[in-house]
């Protein structure tokens, strides 16, 4: 038998090799069709194509059951090898062993989620998964679903008001707002009134660059306003500003009370609404179902549970 054209091996697929192999262990094609859940006719239509591919009868029936020619037989265990590969191929793609995986994990977080989330996350893969390595992206929203997309990271953390139904999230929590400032500055928190707050000078996070934020918004509805000192790309820097500046900072809770006080700041309730928004990881639909993001979704899960 001379080695098989792309067309011919086109032909072939893995419920044909199936049945090949049933009937070599049963010789009896009712016993195959039991054991493979499908009907006798359609196992006489597999081995009807077999016959077509290879060019050779493979069974001949006999009053005990089917007999295997020479070809069958020496088509036996290369056959066997390479559904066998596939099924360890396939099992192994469904399976995932923290302790022994390799390889970087990419994740896309702008530094409010850096600061909170990859910590405890970067803490746990060192002693569930040592042979991952993480890299974060400086990405957020629609950067974040780029990278989701072209496959640039694996997981995204954050919030997104809208993103295409090839994006999946869960949230992780729910994320509020405190106002932080030197204690001189803040000298009745955990208050401050809305007269105090407008009449000082602050700092801005905005990634994008803008000297405007949700809580800008939210004053200008109630016709107030307040004075933009700076604006940051980050937090860690602009709580630094804070320091110096003796001007306040409107932030994430999470970020506040797990930084503020390293500089020597103090926290206090927003005097005015400030919505707030939920801290989710997003991935990828193609990825739903993959072993290590759904472990990797777990792992976060568990650091924020924990924290």
């Amino acid at each position: 038998m001379s080695d098989l054209s792309n067309s011919e091996i086109r032909r072939l697929d893995l419920t044909l090799l199936l049945v090949f192999l049933g009937l070599l262990r049963h010789r009896k094609a009712a016993d195959v069709a039991t054991d493979l859940g499908l009907t006798q006719s359609a196992i006489s239509q597999a081995l009807k194509r077999l016959r077509d591919v290879f060019g050779d009868p493979l069974f001949l029936r006999r009053p005990h059951g089917m007999e295997p020619t020479a070809t069958a037989l020496a088509l036996e265990a290369p056959v066997t090898q390479a559904v066998e590969a596939l099924r360890h191929a396939l099992g192994t793609a469904r399976r995932f062993d923290p302790a022994l995986a390799q390889g970087i994990v990419r994740i896309a977080a702008l530094d409010a989620e850096q600061a909170v989330l990859v910590p405890p996350l970067a803490a746990r893969l060192r002693q569930a998964a040592p042979g991952l390595r993480l890299s974060v992206l400086p990405l957020g929203r629609a950067d974040a679903i780029d990278a989701l997309t072209d496959g640039r990271a694996d997981l995204a953390l954050g919030f997104l008001w809208d993103h295409p139904d090839s994006i999946l999230g869960t949230r992780l929590y729910q994320e509020g707002f405190l106002v932080t400032g030197r204690p001189d500055v803040l000298p009745h928190a955990p208050m401050i009134d809305l007269d105090s707050y407008c009449a000082a000078n602050h700092v801005l996070v905005s990634p994008g660059g803008d000297l405007r934020g949700v809580v800008d918004h939210a004053l200008e509805a109630m016709g107030r306003r307040r004075h933009i000192l700076l604006g940051l790309p980050a937090f860690l820097p602009a709580m630094a500003a804070v320091a110096a500046s003796g001007a306040l900072l409107t932030l994430p809770a999470r970020v506040a009370l797990g930084f503020g006080p390293a500089f020597g700041l103090v926290t206090a309730q927003p005097p005015l609404a400030v919505r707030s928004f939920p801290v989710s990881v997003f991935w990828h639909r193609r990825n739903d179902e993959n072993p290590r993001t759904r472990w990797l979704r777990g792992e976060l899960a568990t650091a924020v549970a924990t924290a």
